[in-house]
């Protein structure tokens, strides 16, 4: 049995971390509601947005343009988006996994335009090429974030540089729900979704049936003039609303870690104090038996 200076110094310790993770538990909390606040603020113009977009494209026959086709490198670029900080549970792990589990997304085929640090870290010691990192964009998000980043991958794309542009971020689904997603961005058409539970195992595909065409699609301006208008807009909008809703699940991960943390330190330290005033009786017994053997020598 450890020493009753051990024991003691132990529970100090624990109870020391204990207070720290109370404190980190009520900042996340904090920021969690006005995380949570924005993101079911902005989600129906998120999904509105993109199911609109990909909707009028997929009833337009007969157009070509560079952002309705892969390009010709076969590079899939993807935008991860994770967190600055650590100790949030398995936020920033699951949402790696959906590339890094994934065939499809191998580093030889596969570009990172990173936001967040724990995700650059990730993927440069999985060997993945890192062609940007906008890691300050998730402390504060805001539009022009968005419009950045896409300004950047639009680049690439239109000369030809990647084929196709993926989002992977973390869906606030609720407070102690938050499920990793990944969106095909460009080449726009029929929707593709890939979904993984929280956990990061297991991976399915979602894709939408194409709409039946009910009435024919014109464009005013000219097609041509008309998509370099919107898809800048749409790709800004849904990165800045994957940013939203990423922010609002780290904090709500990390109030769960931190919530989680804190109980297991209590049980720790219940379980130490049990053990010392175990050591403590025990050290008092043994020294009232020397006294009584003493005097019954003496006598």
């Amino acid at each position: 049995m450890a020493s009753m200076r051990d024991i003691k110094r132990r529970r100090s310790s624990i109870e020391s971390t204990q207070q720290i993770t109370k404190a980190m538990k009520l900042v996340s909390t904090v920021k969690l509601q006005r995380a949570k606040t924005r993101a079911e603020q902005s989600k129906y113009y998120f999904n509105s947005i993109y199911d609109t977009v990909t909707s009028i494209l997929a009833k337009a026959d007969g157009i070509e343009h560079p952002y309705l086709k892969k390009g010709e490198s076969g590079k899939k670029a993807v935008i991860m988006i994770t967190s600055n900080k650590g100790l949030a549970g398995g936020y920033n792990s699951n949402v790696i996994k959906l590339i890094t589990r994934n065939p499809e997304f191998s580093p030889e085929n596969t570009v990172i335009y990173v936001i967040g640090k724990k995700g650059r870290d990730a993927f440069r010691r999985a060997g993945y090429e890192i062609m940007a990192d906008f890691s300050e964009a998730i402390e504060a998000p805001n539009y022009n974030d968005g419009t950045k980043v896409t300004e950047d991958l639009l680049k690439g794309f239109a000369a030809g540089e990647i084929s196709e542009i993926y989002l992977a971020y973390t869906f606030f689904k609720n407070t102690v729900s938050h499920v990793p997603t990944l969106l095909r961005l460009l080449p726009v058409g029929v929707p593709e979704k890939i979904e993984s539970g929280e956990d990061g195992e297991e991976v399915s595909s979602v894709k939408e049936e194409k709409e039946e065409k009910t009435a024919p699609m014109n464009f005013e301006p000219e097609d041509e003039e008309a998509l370099n208008l919107i898809i800048p807009k749409y790709m800004a909008s849904l990165i800045y609303g994957a940013l939203i809703e990423a922010q609002a699940s780290e904090n709500g991960a990390r109030m769960q870690a931190m919530d989680n943390a804190t109980n297991n330190a209590t049980e720790m330290i219940d379980h130490l104090t049990l053990l010392y005033n175990r050591a403590r009786q025990s050290t008092i017994t043994q020294e009232l038996t020397e006294i009584i053997a003493g005097a019954d020598a003496i006598g």
